[in-house]
This record gives structure tokens, C-alpha cells and sequence, in this order.
């Protein structure tokens, strides 16, 4: 399974950046997690921008879901292809939020 979330995460990285959709802006895939009848595959997002950039681009996601299952169904083989649904995964900005933290803490080795 862990080899076709991976191949799905790819195809659908790849597959971002030609729709053409102006709501779906800087969206990165950090992960899928296909269920093992392969009827289903949650995937994750991290969008930059607002919390309103956030809504929107997780619309445009859905709204181009049947473009995005065509292409993993023309480019990978599987017995079934998934029905995709859409998540933001707030670990990125989580993780932006830390460094900055961490770098206002740590003393400045400039002086």
C-alpha cells in the first residue's frame, strides 16, 4: 500500500500544475492514504495562503477530482481506480510556525 499511496502522491503532484483552475494556487500533495479495496484515497494538502486562499483551492480540488482520477487511472494500473477526497494538512504551516518560534528564541550569533 505504502507503494501506491507514493505512485498516487506523484501522479497527482504532477497533475497540479497543468489544471487550469485560478482557485487552486501553490498547493503541495503531502500524502495519500489509499484504502486497501482501493475504493477510496484521502489526500492531503498543504495550501499557502489565508484561510480563504485554504477553502478555495480545497474547492477547486474537488471540483477537478474526475480530471485528477482520470489521469491516475491513464497513468497508474490498478484494479480500481480511487474516488478521491481532499484534506489540508496543516503540518507545513505547523512546521513554519515552529521555526519561526525557534528562531526568535535562539540567541543571535551576529552581534
Amino acid at each position: 500500500m505504502r507503494r501506491v499511496n507514493e505512485s498516487v502522491r506523484q501522479v497527482l503532484s504532477e497533475a497540479m500544475g497543468q489544471l487550469k483552475d485560478p482557485r487552486i494556487g501553490f498547493v503541495t500533495v503531502t500524502g495519500v492514504e489509499t484504502s486497501s479495496d482501493l475504493r477510496h484515497a484521502r489526500v492531503f494538502v498543504s495550501v499557502l495562503g489565508t484561510e480563504r486562499k485554504r477553502e478555495r483551492a480545497l474547492e477547486g480540488l474537488q471540483a477537478a477530482h474526475s480530471v485528477l482520477q482520470a489521469r491516475i487511472a491513464r497513468e497508474l494500473r490498478l484494479k480500481r481506480t480511487p474516488q478521491l477526497t481532499f484534506e489540508y494538512d496543516p503540518s507545513v504551516e505547523r512546521g513554519v510556525r515552529m521555526t519561526k518560534l525557534i528562531d526568535e528564541l535562539a540567541p543571535d550569533d551576529s552581534e
